[in-house]
């Protein structure tokens, strides 16, 4: 190969690929169940490979943490989509509401590490709230043109109201309560019936 040839990265290996998964998924149910600091090896030992493995992948513990939030924002955001695919707009919302709900819990346990990275500068600042609110903008529209939500609610307040829901939840309230709250908020954006 010449200098002036570009040099292409080689894909990873299946094997690879299966161990980052692996570890993400691990990564991930461990920050869920903890809420606090979790152990780079007891994620490793969970993902069944070995702590190098997840040192090859992630190198740093907001490496990971960074990965992790990332990936399940990626499905969060998919998921409308995929969501209006199989359900009616208003059952779209309240099954897309559920997931959101999911993510920021699991995210609970990665929080600190995610503030610190964002702050320090080592980890870039991700554009959730604007992708979270393309989402609900996905499903506001489409329940607006079956007439089934309301075409006159802006996506950026159902984000802020879920955000209230939320950041409700973190002040020690039942799980119950998120729910009745998440059944609230899409009653205020279902369109009045005839």
């Amino acid at each position: 190969m010449s200098d002036l040839e570009p040099t292409r990265a080689r894909p990873a290996r299946a094997d690879a690929r299966r161990n980052r998964e692996k570890v993400l998924a691990a990564a991930c149910a461990a920050f869920t169940a903890s809420g606090g600091t979790v152990s780079l090896e007891a994620v490793a030992r969970e993902a069944g490979v070995g702590i190098g493995t997840l040192y090859r992948h992630f190198p740093t513990r907001e490496a990971l943490v960074e990965a992790v939030y990332a990936a399940e924002l990626d499905d969060v955001v998919a998921s409308a989509a995929e969501l209006l695919d199989e359900l009616p707009p208003d059952a779209a919302l309240r099954a897309w509401m559920e997931r959101y709900a999911a993510f920021v819990a699991a995210k609970r346990g990665m929080f600190d590490t995610l503030r610190a990275g964002w702050e320090s500068g080592s980890m870039a600042q991700p554009a959730t709230r604007e992708r979270i609110t393309a989402a609900v903008a996905t499903i506001l529209e489409a329940g607006a043109r079956t007439g089934s939500l309301r075409a006159d609610v802006p996506a950026d307040d159902v984000v802020a109201m879920l955000l209230g829901v939320f950041f409700s939840a973190t002040s020690g309230n039942a799980p119950e309560q998120t729910t009745r709250l998440l059944d609230l908020i899409l009653d205020a954006v279902r369109a009045p019936t005839r």
